[in-house]
């Protein structure tokens, strides 16, 4: 029989593991990803991780999410296609923003494409500032990943910023027959699958750490943190699957999230 001090010490190496990777991992997907791995005799129950957890004080404490879009310009403002309808396959609907990093003594900003039916970062950049050629970067990368050069069956989604309603990041979309959708006037949350994506990034990772450096620290520690994001971390929207095994065609699970009677998804991770 197993000794209790060998499986604390199997345990306590691998949420080290995985802490090392993504700082502010949280319980839930820990257990998950143990069990899945080492199977249920050895992690036991959710309730009993979560317990062990507690005991062994590594449980996350709260973040306080920070709130940043020029919406006044002259360039036509696109209705919202994705209102009322889920994501069907790999590449149906992708999601668009752009959010700030703090570095020592400044800060730049990091533009995301996200996939919305896997979950997975398929275009990014980090860049000095918020010029619509740095978004156009991320947008790029996403149309070399999804390997078509006729995207007809994606729609893209964003807020009504600059960058995303110029000519040239339109006329790239629609050079690849992606329709073009964008938040209500008033209804900046439209956007939320992109802006979750942001504070995953920010409460799993940033805020647990000290400001990077400079933006070649911060490129190259963003590019592991969505790596491990894409590639190890599982995903409760999807069943515990890793985005980038859903995007490459691999069907996702079924949805965890469960939403409180006040309308507020859980603290699932603390």
């Amino acid at each position: 029989m197993v000794s209790f001090a060998l499986i604390r010490a199997t345990l306590l190496e691998a949420i080290s593991y995985y802490r090392s990777k993504a700082p502010n991992m949280g319980g839930v997907k820990l257990y998950h990803e143990l069990r899945r791995i080492y199977g249920h005799e050895l992690v036991g129950g959710r309730d009993a991780f979560m317990k062990f957890l507690r005991s062994e004080k590594l449980m996350l404490s709260p973040h306080k999410p920070r709130h940043t879009t020029n919406s006044h310009h002259p360039y036509h403002k696109y209705p919202n296609l994705i209102k009322d309808i889920q994501a069907e396959y790999p590449n149906h609907i992708w999601v668009s923003d752009i959010t700030y990093i703090w570095i020592e003594g400044g800060v730049c900003y990091l533009h995301l494409i996200t996939d919305v039916y896997s979950h997975a970062v398929i275009g990014w950049i980090l860049a000095p500032g918020l010029h619509a050629e740095y978004t156009a970067e991320a947008l790029k990368q996403a149309i070399i990943l999804a390997n078509s050069e006729n995207l007809c069956g994606t729609i893209h989604h964003s807020d009504r910023g600059v960058q995303y309603a110029c000519h040239m990041y339109v006329g790239i979309l629609m050079s690849h027959h992606i329709r073009i959708s964008m938040t209500e006037i008033s209804q900046p949350t439209d956007n939320a699958m992109a802006e979750r994506m942001n504070g995953i990034l920010k409460t799993e990772w940033i805020y647990g750490r000290s400001l990077f450096r400079n933006e070649e620290e911060a490129r190259r520690e963003i590019a592991k943190m969505i790596d491990f994001y894409n590639n190890e971390r599982p995903h409760m929207s999807i069943g515990m699957k890793k985005p980038m095994d859903v995007y490459s065609g691999e069907t996702p699970g079924r949805n965890l999230w469960k939403k409180t009677k006040k309308g507020k998804l859980p603290d699932e991770d603390k």
